[in-house]
């Protein structure tokens, strides 16, 4: 069980299925042994249908809910993918919650071979931040061959520019750890003025309702678990506009082949900032993830139709002064 905006939850479906699926070969005989486990993910209703038809197609039962705010006790526990997945999770045993840390939730039953329910719980999980810490800085720094200035990214749980941040800067305490935010979240004033709001918040202005952005997979507006982690290694935060992220993914189809989501187009934006005020000519290194496909951005963020209607215009001319200032 898992409440997410699209990816961990394809990840998840998929390894569900290929957990306990065992191919046998014995002369010409195939058999498959197990079927797997069973994936339920809670997602947004407004997130992009290809994220719910590929979540489908992998065999994992989908229940799409009306975005709300964590801290909004009287939606929380119908309204938010995260709350509904864990309430999901104890309800599939009907029985207790068993947490050795505290942080992970599995339901469970008393007899033996009964159903049980496990909450991934991406958002607190610190074994969301060791990943990174463990895998993807080190993989980073390994790839930069201990050269590095800079290192930018989005959050959305938190995990990667925690990890990844902790990790670099234990290997050199002068790397900047830059967060790529997009409007509506409040993780940029969080980092800039230490408070979690965003002018967006403010009563008669939100459009959306939860983030008030393009952008899917980063950007919130509370603090998790994971995100904690980062506060000690961040050095700076960069509001990245609907606009600018909707140019840079255009751009870097026409100019490099890349067909990018939205959150990497976000970090792209942030890096050529970040580039541009270490010195044009200072021969810095900066690193980002790109950490989505725009296959699974058709529906909105790489439909045409969809931003104007949304009032986001396509000007490629945006990142052009971006690059030339």
């Amino acid at each position: 069980f898992e409440g997410t905006v699209g990816s961990t939850g394809i990840s998840i479906a998929t390894i569900a299925k290929a957990r306990y699926a065992r191919l046998v070969f014995f002369i010409s005989v195939i058999d498959l042994l197990d079927r797997g486990y069973e994936a339920t993910i809670i997602m947004p209703d407004d997130v992009a249908a290809e994220k719910e038809r590929a979540l489908l197609s992998l065999g994992a039962t989908v229940e799409k809910v009306r975005p709300a705010s964590i801290v909004d006790k009287k939606q929380a526990k119908d309204s938010l993918s995260y709350n509904l997945a864990k309430h999901r999770a104890l309800e599939f045993g009907k029985n207790e919650m068993h947490a050795s840390d505290g942080t992970m939730v599995a339901s469970t039953r008393d007899e033996p071979g009964r159903p049980r329910g496990f909450f991934a719980d991406q958002f607190e999980s610190p074994a969301n931040f060791q990943a990174h810490l463990q895998s993807t800085g080190p993989e980073l720094w390994r790839q930069c061959s201990g050269r590095l200035d800079a290192f930018v990214s989005g959050a959305g749980t938190g995990g990667t520019v925690a990890g990844v941040g902790r990790y670099l800067k234990a290997q050199d305490k002068d790397i900047r750890v830059v967060l790529s935010d997009p409007e509506g979240s409040g993780l940029y004033n969080k980092i800039k003025h230490g408070v979690m709001f965003d002018v967006k918040e403010a009563e008669g202005t939100k459009r959306r309702h939860q983030v008030d952005t393009i952008v899917e997979g980063i950007g919130i507006n509370r603090l998790t678990r994971n995100f904690e982690m980062a506060l000690g290694v961040i050095d700076d935060a960069i509001r990245v506009t609907d606009k600018e992220a909707v140019a840079m993914s255009r751009y870097l189809v026409q100019h490099d082949g890349l067909f990018l989501g939205s959150s990497s187009a976000c970090n792209l934006v942030a890096c050529v900032k970040v580039a541009k005020a270490l010195g044009k000519n200072s021969n810095k290194v900066v690193a980002t993830i790109l950490c989505d496909s725009g296959t699974r951005h058709y529906s909105k963020f790489w439909n045409d139709e969809y931003l104007e209607k949304a009032g986001i215009g396509v000007d490629l001319g945006i990142v052009d002064r971006l690059l030339k200032d």
